[in-house]
């Protein structure tokens, strides 16, 4: 069990332009959002998250953590915790492995993803850490969290869901179906799945998934995107893709539409 023995909230002060993390309309949301730094330990190993809000918004909101690739914690993720500051919500992306570890290839990200995938509950606790800072924040309202998450991210928010974690809703962006079994008795969190119906790695896991859900009597949604491979929703996986010989492409009206997806999830749960 991991236990937080330090946390430190430090305010970068610096407001962030609205620039989309993706080819979303700029439109979105309000223009003035702010960057928290939290730096906290676990275990004696170093973690920074970035809290993003709308300075310019009044009262308290609801708060969505986002949860990286396997690549680590990265301007991808930032860059989708700012969306969600855009649209109203206050947000955090989550440092899942510490010390500032990312990987730039595809044999350092599965090292260090992979003691999560072999125990989903480390997952859960790790993720807990991030939603207990976010909770206390002032501007956020704590009977109203949700997570995010983008392949391992999708993967650790399914199981935190599936591992009772206290949510109100979570949307995995083609992420890993497999991990924990479904309980109804301890499941909280409505689930949004947007999954690429063209996924070589996670299409093995689709019926297996849905049978365990539907078996178990979980509240879910599965949208699946056509000719949507995996890691659809991230610009930079087209090149990542050819370089190291993924079957990894970004799909435009996949991004688009998956993201107005969690949109009307988390309006309704919300």
């Amino acid at each position: 069990m991991e236990h937080l023995t330090k946390n430190k909230i430090v305010s970068s002060d610096k407001n962030e332009s609205n620039e989309p993390a993706n080819n979303q309309s700029s439109s979105e949301g309000a223009q003035n959002i702010k960057e928290v730094v939290v730096n906290y330990e676990i275990n004696g190993k170093k973690y920074d998250g970035y809290i993003y809000y709308d300075e310019s918004q009044k009262g308290k909101r609801p708060g969505i953590l986002v949860v990286h690739e396997w690549w680590g914690l990265n301007d991808y993720s930032r860059n989708r915790a700012k969306q969600l500051a855009q649209l109203g919500y206050i947000s955090m992306a989550v440092d899942m492995y510490g010390n500032g570890k990312n990987a730039e290839d595809p044999k350092t990200a599965q090292e260090l993803a992979t003691p999560f995938y072999k125990n989903p509950a480390l997952a859960k606790e790790r993720l807990e850490v991030a939603l207990n800072l976010l909770k206390k924040h002032p501007q956020t309202d704590s009977s109203k969290m949700g997570a995010i998450g983008y392949c391992f991210g999708g993967f650790v928010v399914l199981n935190a869901a599936k591992l009772g974690a206290d949510l109100k809703g979570v949307v995995s962006f083609h992420g890993g179906l497999g991990g924990a079994k479904p309980d109804k008795n301890i499941t909280k969190a409505k689930i949004l799945v947007c999954h690429g119906a063209a996924d070589p790695f996670t299409n093995p896991e689709v019926d297996e998934f849905k049978k365990e859900m539907d078996n178990a009597g979980i509240n879910y949604t599965f949208k699946a995107y056509p000719n949507a491979t995996h890691a659809f929703s991230n610009p930079n996986a087209t090149a990542k893709g050819i370089k190291y010989g993924m079957p990894i492409k970004y799909n435009e009206a996949a991004d688009y539409a998956s993201w107005n997806d969690m949109k009307q999830f988390f309006k309704k749960i919300f």
